[in-house]
């Protein structure tokens, strides 16, 4: 039998296969990042030679990532074990910094198998 994962998250509104026995509410995890004057002249010589953009792409990466950790980390203090409804949202704060937003709503899951399991038992 495989092990279920400690922590589950789903950009759809619930998870197939799961009960959601407990709603924690909205959880946010915010990441403020700039471009440093290296990283903005290496992007210029990325673009001048056309292609992928491979420093901006890895700051994306990275900045969104950071969101995301903090969304969880929001998530597990409350008690949760699950993130639904994930999103992003990104805003330009000012010329080269950008704020990326990753939130969701904080659930407490069970399997249903283990659900109908633990019913049945009692």
């Amino acid at each position: 039998m495989r092990t279920p994962p400690t922590f589950l998250t789903t950009t759809e509104n619930n998870l197939p296969d799961y009960r959601i026995t407990e709603r924690y509410g909205v959880v946010r995890g915010i990441t403020v990042r700039s471009r440093s004057v290296f990283g903005t002249l290496g992007a210029v010589f990325q673009q001048l030679r056309g292609g992928d953009i491979s420093l901006l792409t890895e700051l994306c990466e990275q900045t969104r990532a950071s969101a995301f950790d903090r969304a969880v980390a929001h998530a597990k203090e409350l008690g949760a074990n699950g993130l639904i409804a994930l999103r992003y949202d990104a805003t330009e704060i000012m010329q080269g910094v950008s704020e990326v937003l990753c939130y969701g709503t904080a659930v407490r899951i069970v399997p249903l198998r283990q659900d109908s399991e633990s019913e049945g038992s009692a």
